[in-house]
């Protein structure tokens, strides 16, 4: 699913436009990349948490020749999927 059909399926979810689903699919995104890129943990009950995280300096290779580099630290956006979800999407032996 892209974010064009997300919005038809939010549009018809919310019995709004698929102008206004837009509008505040596009809004909440960006807010919530707005609190991760500022260090903020944004949890959304149900869904997951968003975060960004470090990754440690660490020793690669160049493809091309082989030859090693060092990659420096850096901090990566992450996402940890809420209970509800994960039990969405794999549903347990009880709940079958």
């Amino acid at each position: 699913m892209n974010k064009g059909e997300l919005v038809d399926k939010v549009a018809e979810k919310a019995t709004v436009t698929k102008k206004q689903a837009d509008a505040v699919l596009s809004a909440a995104l960006e807010a919530i990349m707005e609190a991760v890129s500022e260090g903020d943990k944004v949890t959304l009950v149900g869904f997951g948490s968003f975060e960004s995280r470090e990754r440690k300096a660490r020793e690669g290779r160049n493809p091309k020749t082989g030859d090693k580099m060092e990659i420096p630290a850096t901090k990566v956006p992450a996402f940890s999927a809420g209970k509800l979800f994960k039990e969405k999407v794999a549903p347990s032996d009880d709940d079958k």
